[in-house]
């Protein structure tokens, strides 16, 4: 399992429209092509306008072979004119688990034991 964790820097003042479009046109789109969301942020603390979202996939194959297919899909190019000029700058790194890393069962789990009963 690998993940792809992507940091966008926005242009001030651009954080919630992109956010609106990212959840009307991007992820409906990036689902449709078998792409699995882990999770999605935005800074609080530190540099602001900024989001981090977190991709995961089997194999670089998978990415590879999942992007090409929606990079082709012509509904992908009309979310990225819709938000052309928004990002100031991209950082994206692929990432694997250390052999100790939490599954999410556990942190399920563990949440469960810490929830008041």
């Amino acid at each position: 399992m690998i993940a792809d964790v992507r940091t966008y820097t926005l242009v001030p003042r651009k954080l919630k429209p992109y956010l609106e479009l990212v959840e009307q046109y991007a992820i409906p789109i990036m689902r449709a092509h078998g792409m699995v969301l882990d999770r999605y942020f935005i800074s609080k603390i530190g540099p602001l306008n900024q989001v981090v979202h977190i991709w995961n996939y089997e194999s670089l194959a998978e990415l590879e072979r999942i992007r090409n297919a929606r990079d082709a899909d012509p509904k992908w190019a009309e979310y990225l004119a819709k938000t052309e000029g928004m990002l100031f700058s991209q950082e994206n790194k692929i990432m694997e688990d250390a052999s100790f890393s939490m599954s999410d069962d556990v942190i399920m789990e563990r949440a469960k034991a810490a929830a008041p009963s």
